[in-house]
């Protein structure tokens, strides 16, 4: 097999002109003796929806936190937007963790006005409607909800922003397999072509059929990137199926 790290734009992008939305590049995180991230290269364009893919432990969640901002002490370069991290590319990134990072006391309301005060890109029509979609009410209180019910209120929180690239660790994990196709429509309601969605996840089946690209990670590196059609073109075989592949080749 021949592994690739990067990413071109895709039919998403035949009208309009992708830009570079990540651009990482020798990028080393290690906690104690331990690489989570080893040297790892990375390049992703605008007006994108890519699956970054991986078993536990291989580094996803590393590096989303890396491209957020949040987590600092490592080596390699890193630029969002064309901003290195600091300050001006957090403005560019809307970060949805892996925990739930909302009060339990509050009302859906009351979350939307604390994202209004917080973030200046945050559009509350938006979550209004995204709100309304997923079916909730903004009455009610976190603690009264179901964990998916809560899960689609931090999505409809983070995709209400109108940033260039979204980080979705794991959205749909939590949730059930009845809740899960409705909770993908939502992420891709009124996206705008000029961002990126990159979605860290091991459910590929239920996410293949919105995305435009994929990531496949392995111990801290990028085993293979490339667009979704290109693929399943060339491996004759669904993303699903190619994941069980690359992964059962690359641990021989």
């Amino acid at each position: 097999m021949t592994w690739q790290t990067s990413i071109e734009p895709g039919q998403r992008h035949e009208q309009a002109m992708a830009t570079t939305a990540i651009e990482v590049r020798g990028l080393t995180k290690t906690y104690g003796g331990l690489r989570a991230l080893d040297g790892l290269d990375l390049t992703l364009p605008t007006g994108q929806i890519v699956g970054l893919l991986g078993e536990n432990g291989c580094g996803k969640t590393t590096l989303l936190k890396v491209l957020a901002g949040v987590l600092a002490d490592h080596s390699g370069d890193v630029t969002i937007a064309g901003h290195r991290l600091g300050p001006e590319s957090k403005a560019h990134v809307s970060f949805l963790p892996d925990a739930s990072f909302l009060p339990d006391q509050a009302k859906v309301s009351e979350c939307i006005r604390m994202y209004k005060d917080f973030f200046a890109d945050f559009h509350v029509a938006k979550a209004d409607d995204l709100i309304g979609f997923f079916g909730l009410s903004q009455s009610m209180r976190l603690k009264e909800m179901s964990k998916g019910m809560r899960e689609k209120v931090q999505i409809a929180l983070a995709m209400s922003r109108q940033a260039t690239v979204y980080l979705l660790d794991e959205p749909i994990s939590g949730v059930d397999p009845a809740a899960r196709q409705v909770i993908l429509d939502g992420m891709v309601r009124n996206l705008s072509e000029d961002s990126l969605v990159f979605i860290s996840t091991h459910l590929v089946h239920d996410l293949e059929s919105i995305l435009d690209g994929v990531v496949l990670m392995r111990q801290g590196k990028i085993l293979l990137a490339g667009q979704v059609d290109d693929l399943r073109a060339q491996h004759n075989k669904s993303i699903d199926q190619l994941f069980r592949e690359v992964y059962q080749w690359s641990a021989r």
